[in-house]
């Protein structure tokens, strides 16, 4: 198990995901532990562009964008996890088992922990969670191929 020391910033994010505002669901990673886990973070503001018409009395993150941020984390996981990657792309395949517990609102910190079920380089599958503070808000499996950049 190789662990990737330093926190990872929005300069390096960009670098490896080609989604950009406002779908790049990912401010910053805490840790990685190659082809294991990884822990990624959303902070979530008023200022987001989907909390105009999601609920705009009464907002609330959608659970899909919820999601979608765990499989940009989980993307991260992948990318660091094997050699050469640089020309590759992950691509989100499939969801399963996807709960939606505790609405995700304005202020909070999405804190985000995938799990690697199955890495390989055809498909891979990874668990993930989503908290709010110590509060579940979000868990999927989900699956993943490549295609080159």
């Amino acid at each position: 198990m190789s662990e990737v020391n330093e926190i990872i910033d929005i300069s390096v994010i960009r670098s490896i995901l080609p989604h950009r505002y406002p779908l790049l669901l990912v401010d910053k990673i805490e840790k990685v532990e190659k082809k294991e886990s990884i822990i990624g973070i959303k902070n979530v503001t008023i200022n987001e562009e989907f909390f105009l018409g999601h609920y705009p009395d009464h907002p609330i993150m959608p659970g899909v964008l919820i999601v979608e941020a765990m499989a940009q984390v989980a993307g991260i996981l992948i990318y660091y996890s094997f050699e050469e990657m640089e020309d590759k792309l992950p691509i989100f395949t499939s969801i399963d088992k996807a709960k939606f517990r505790t609405p995700v609102k304005p202020g909070d910190q999405l804190r985000m922990k995938v799990e690697i079920v199955r890495l390989r380089k055809r498909i891979s599958k990874v668990k993930g969670k989503a908290y709010v503070g110590d509060n579940l808000a979000a868990e999927a499996e989900m699956m993943f191929t490549f295609e080159n950049k």
